[in-house]
């Protein structure tokens, strides 16, 4: 059965392109386009990872996290981080909050993100 991901995104350009370049590796990707449904679909899927951008509509990407955390069924749930957001506040709370990497957008390929989220699962 396939892995199943979750990527929370607003960039419909981004989700569009990373979901294809996913699919065609076989995984089993769904979208949410904010904050608030990307946490539901979370507790529906319960997918094998969560891909995350920070800067969302309706619920903020580290609120999500913390929703995620305090959730016994999905706290263990990895997530990545992928945002342009670079300071290294940011970059702490993230860690903080229990994610297994961040990425800023502006330095990875499609490619790059794709065999970050493979290494990461493959050691789950």
């Amino acid at each position: 059965m396939a892995r199943k991901i979750l990527m929370i995104e607003d960039d419909l350009t981004l989700s569009e392109s990373f979901t294809k370049t996913m699919k065609d590796a076989g995984y089993d990707m769904h979208v949410a386009n904010d904050g608030e449904t990307g946490f539901r679909q979370a507790e529906e899927l319960r997918p094998d990872l969560i891909l995350l951008d920070l800067v969302l509509p309706k619920k903020h990407g580290f609120k999500v996290m913390e929703d995620l955390k305090n959730n016994p069924e999905l706290r263990s749930i990895p997530v990545v981080v992928l945002t342009n957001l670079e300071t290294p506040h940011d970059i702490e709370r993230a860690s903080t909050l229990g994610a297994k990497a961040y990425l800023v957008k502006a330095n990875y390929s499609l490619s790059e993100i794709r065999r970050k989220v493979e290494e990461i699962l493959a050691n789950q």
